[in-house]
């Protein structure tokens, strides 16, 4: 049952030439009617399955993906992603599959759509997108799909023009996560939705995130938490968030949608504000260091090494293999607290 066919054998098993097994597997030539059954019923006898890698490999077949990344050296979040997005290209080196990373200015939603152009010049086999701009990012995955150019997205899904599959986390749960933190660790008073450069057009999974924590506590009867949202500018947060404190001093909790929990922390530090909870996302290095200290009570991990990661592995096993692109694949949502973070941090 192990034994490995060659074409030799299965033309042997068959009683027809090599020939004709080479055109039955690789459809190209004549056969007649006759030789077509008796390789088709040996080889659904003894469950042949090609040697794709080997085959591609012997014709010299690459695979080209491109990844349309945020600049990691503007947005420190996206660094992971680039270590898996890079990770994952080693993997699939020996397969003959190249990955092109081409970075934009998560600030400018013209420097996302001059790299997409650049992606279209580099004609790849497969996208993988941080569709960080939405309304552009819809027009891209469009542009894709008329050139038949498969698209992962990960991080943000865009709808309703959707891509072949997402990888990512499912932000609504995310936000009822959150919120059930706060639940037990506060039990009542007013908690604070922090938006960081929050922009309805271009930051749809902040919503959701917000989306999913209100919806929580609108499903407690008994809820005794009051609910509030902050808009916030990076560059005047310190200011706006030290006038909302001084407004609403009886605020308990902070829930920050965006990786940039340390400008709040930060903040709070130099307010010697010491009984605030905190929750935000990602294991930024300064979100660690606040998380270690006491000031970030809870971060909820969102891994953008493992999303890039997998979003790249399954667009090479898609081309190498032709498997199949899930439409949706959820990572688990990761609760990390200062007792546990180092175990994060270390296999990270």
């Amino acid at each position: 049952m192990n034994k490995k066919y060659t074409i030799k054998d299965i033309a042997l098993l068959a009683g027809v030439s090599k020939g004709t097994v080479d055109r039955v597997l690789h459809k190209r030539g004549k056969v007649s009617d006759i030789a077509l059954k008796k390789v088709t019923d040996i080889l659904e006898t003894i469950d042949y399955k090609p040697n794709l890698i080997a085959q591609n490999l012997k014709n010299n077949k690459t695979y080209h993906i491109c990844a349309l990344l945020p600049d990691p050296e503007v947005d420190n979040y996206w660094k992971r992603s680039k270590i898996g997005i890079l990770n994952a290209s080693q993997d699939f080196a020996a397969f003959n599959v190249i990955v092109t990373i081409i970075e934009f200015n998560p600030q400018f939603t013209e420097s996302f759509i001059e790299n997409h152009v650049r992606v279209l010049k580099e004609k790849p086999d497969a996208v993988l997108l941080a569709p960080l701009f939405y309304k552009e990012a819809q027009k891209a995955i469009t542009d894709y799909k008329k050139l038949n150019i498969p698209v992962i997205t990960f991080n943000n899904q865009v709808t309703p023009i959707t891509a072949e599959g997402f990888v990512g986390q499912d932000l609504i749960q995310s936000g009822r996560v959150a919120a059930r933190l706060f639940e037990t660790t506060l039990r009542e008073g007013n908690i604070t939705i922090i938006h960081i450069n929050e922009d309805i057009s271009n930051a749809r999974h902040m919503q959701e995130k917000e989306t999913g924590f209100r919806d929580y506590f609108n499903s407690i009867t008994t809820s005794t938490f009051n609910i509030a949202t902050l808009h916030i500018e990076a560059d005047k947060l310190d200011t706006t968030l030290t006038s909302y404190l001084e407004n609403n001093s009886d605020t308990l909790g902070l829930f920050i949608t965006t990786s940039k929990s340390y400008l709040v922390a930060e903040t709070l530090e130099l307010l010697k504000k010491d009984d605030i909870i905190l929750v935000g996302y990602d294991l930024l290095d300064m979100n660690v260091k606040y998380l270690k200290s006491g000031r970030i009570t809870y971060l909820i991990n969102q891994n953008p090494n493992h999303q890039a990661h997998l979003g790249i592995t399954k667009l090479a096993e898609y081309l190498i293999y032709q498997n199949k692109i899930s439409k949706t694949t959820y990572l688990p949502l990761d609760i990390i607290n200062s007792e546990n973070v180092m175990q994060y941090i270390i296999n990270k």
